[in-house]
């Protein structure tokens, strides 16, 4: 019965490699990719197979989390910031800098001595790093999230003592079906003729 595998990932997420392999071990599902929320994340796993996520989490018995892969933190600045001389940072450094969080920032840090923004907060990642390339600030993201918004006016350096920033696959336990079985299988690396 024809049928289609949906997969959700929030932003940054890279299932290029999960991806590939799906197609060659399930050609007859094609598998539609669709971006995700962070904030909504959890909610939109009603419309989806299966999605990557952003942990933490809420706990639930509804829902079955595998943790896949952590990022590094990462401070996004302009390209003519004095951050830029060091080739990593610490948050010590970050003090009396202006830091911004967007309304999607997955850290939600707390740095000392840091300078509150006295703007509104940015709408989402991308909105954050332009004001950054406007020599406004800093921004802290996840490795991927830099290079998903990198531009020629920024800069990022990796932020030594940050928290690190966990992705994980989820889905809803009553929706587990042979095809979010066969995923399951392809990002834990499991080969095509290997058994559960």
């Amino acid at each position: 019965m024809p049928r289609d595998f949906v997969l959700g990932a929030i932003p940054g997420a890279t299932p290029g490699k999960w991806i590939g392999l799906w197609r060659e071990r399930m050609p007859h599902v094609p598998l539609e990719l669709r971006e995700l929320v962070v904030a909504t994340q959890l909610e939109a796993l009603d419309d989806v197979d299966a999605a990557l996520v952003r942990l933490p989490v809420e706990e639930s018995d509804d829902v079955h989390v595998i943790p896949l892969y952590e990022e590094e933190p990462v401070v996004v600045m302009s390209a003519d910031s004095h951050l830029t001389a060091a080739d990593e940072l610490e948050l010590s450094d970050l003090r009396g800098e202006v830091v911004i969080a967007a309304a999607d920032d997955v850290f939600h840090l707390s740095i000392p001595d840091a300078v509150a923004p006295a703007f509104a907060t940015p709408a989402d990642t991308a909105e954050a790093i332009a004001t950054v390339a406007a020599g406004v600030g800093v921004v802290i993201v996840p490795m991927s999230l830099a290079r998903a918004h990198q531009r020629r006016d920024v800069e990022h350096r990796v932020l030594r003592d940050g928290p690190r920033s966990t992705v994980a696959l989820a889905w809803l336990r009553d929706r587990t079906t042979p095809d979010v079985e066969v995923f399951v299988g392809i990002v834990r690396g499991r080969t095509a003729r290997s058994s559960r």
